[in-house]
This record gives structure tokens, sequence and C-alpha cells, in this order.
């Protein structure tokens, strides 16, 4: 599974699923991104100790005057490869226009942003949820998830949502799934793809402050895991890095769930 050496850039790369995408690249130039320069500069630090050729500056994924800016720093670089989006938010921050904005619209400024980097075989990977397979097909609040800058998408979303910031994070994760087959025929006239990745319940810190809120519920969806277990960043990093890579080279505009199986009985739960 070959992948040239162009830069591999990560936004949420402090975190743990961005973490660990970057030590399933370790043989590739990377560019971490994230909201805290001093935690970006804290993980670039850490994995250039362990031989990581890997650089960082922070960005509000939110302002499109800081996504340019990431923009000029991943093209000083040198040539552009893939995008991994891992920066978000889950529903716990209790604030519906914070989940939508963090979630949706930042992910859509940031595909518009890299197609200008894009070239052939280059690749966006997003990463949406398990929870937005639960989101069924709606004519209304599809077209307003896939235009998420339009002036009233928000409020046409959130009139579906019952004042539920959980509720509000399904939605916008079906969004982001939703996104890749709006840019796939764009990405694709550069013979570049965009995918989606919606992991299960993974252990990282934002899985683990869900549990501590709702341990009841948590320990019910891990009895309910095919695989009788949570998911582990490597789990998704290692699925990230076969879509980045010629192995996936026919893989574009769809999405691939990594949930140990569980989002089916959590439909019948439903």
């Amino acid at each position: 599974m070959n992948i040239q050496k162009k830069q591999i850039v990560i936004t949420g790369g402090a975190g743990g699923i961005g973490q660990a995408c970057a030590r399933a690249f370790k043989k590739h130039p990377l560019v971490l991104t994230d909201y805290s320069q001093d935690k970006v500069n804290e993980t670039v630090e850490n994995l250039s100790k362990e031989g990581f050729d890997v650089s960082g500056i922070a960005c509000d994924i939110t302002s499109k005057k800081d996504i340019e800016k990431l923009i000029q720093f991943v093209s000083n670089k040198g040539e552009f490869k893939a995008l991994i989006h891992t920066a978000g938010v889950s529903g716990t921050v209790k604030d519906l226009k914070k989940v939508y904005t963090i979630d949706l619209v930042a992910t859509e400024l940031l595909v518009d942003a890299f197609y200008k980097l894009a070239v052939k075989d280059s690749v966006a990977v997003l990463l949406a949820s398990m929870m937005a397979h639960t989101v069924p097909p709606n004519e209304i609040y599809d077209d307003a998830l896939v235009n998420p800058q339009a002036s009233d998408s928000f409020d046409i979303v959130s009139k579906f949502v019952n004042n539920d910031s959980d509720v509000m994070y399904n939605f916008v994760k079906r969004g982001v799934q939703l996104l890749t087959i709006k840019n796939a025929n764009k990405w694709g006239e550069k013979g570049a793809r965009i995918v989606s990745v919606s992991p299960g319940v993974i252990e990282t810190p934002m899985a683990l402050k869900a549990a501590q809120e709702h341990p009841k519920r948590m320990e019910k969806i891990k009895q309910a895991t095919p695989l009788k277990r949570n998911g582990q960043p490597e789990d998704v990093a290692d699925v990230i890095y076969f879509l980045t890579s010629n192995a996936a080279r026919f893989i574009t505009s769809t999405d691939i769930l990594v949930d140990g199986g569980v989002v089916h009985n959590i439909k019948k739960m439903t």
C-alpha cells in the first residue's frame, strides 16, 4: 500500500484519533493542526523525538482566515497528499450552534480550501460517526445539511433535533457523509478522492467523558457490540491509512463504518 511521500495533513492532530493517525503515517511527512498552539507544539515535539517528520500549526477550523494560513503552511512544506479531518466536538458541549459550526460548517470550509491543493491521487478523509447512520434520509434537512453555509441551514436542521446537542451531533455527522457525495465529482475531475469514516465508540478522551456522563448507556452499547469491546484509536487510524493508499484507489464518495458492528443493534434498540 505505497503512499508517495507527500504531505499528510491531520486536523485534531493533538487528539486521540489524530495522534493514532499520525503514528500510522510515520514514514510520511506530517502537518498537524489543532485549536491550541501549545497542544500542537507538545504533540510535534513528542513525535519528533520518536523520529517523525512532523510540523504543526494552530488553526481555528471555523475561521476562513485561519484555514488560509493552514493552506499556505502546507503549500510551503511540499506537495499535498491527504487531508485527514479528525477535529470536532461531541454533543457533550451542550451547544447546538457550536456542534453545527465546528462539526459541519468547518468541515465544508476545509474541503473547499484543500480542493485548491488537490491533485491526482490526493484524498480527503472526513470523520463522521456511526450515529449518522441512525438518521434517516429526509429531503428537507438533508438539503440543509449538504449546504451548511446557507443562511437558513442551521435553523432548518434545528427544528428536527428537539434542542438536544447529542441529536444535533448525529445530524451533522450525516451532513459530513453527504458532503463526500456532494464533492465527489468535483474532486474526481482532478483524479482525487473524498470519503468519510464513521467510528463507533472509540476510547478517546471525548468518549471517556461521554462514558462518565452516561455510564449505563455506554456500557449498554459495549455489550451490544458484536465484538464485545470498544474501539481503539488505532482501529480507526489503520482504516484511514488504507483509504489514503493506492489500495483504495477506486473508493470515493462513500462512508466506511468502523464500529464493531454495533450500529445495527442500536437501530434495533431504538
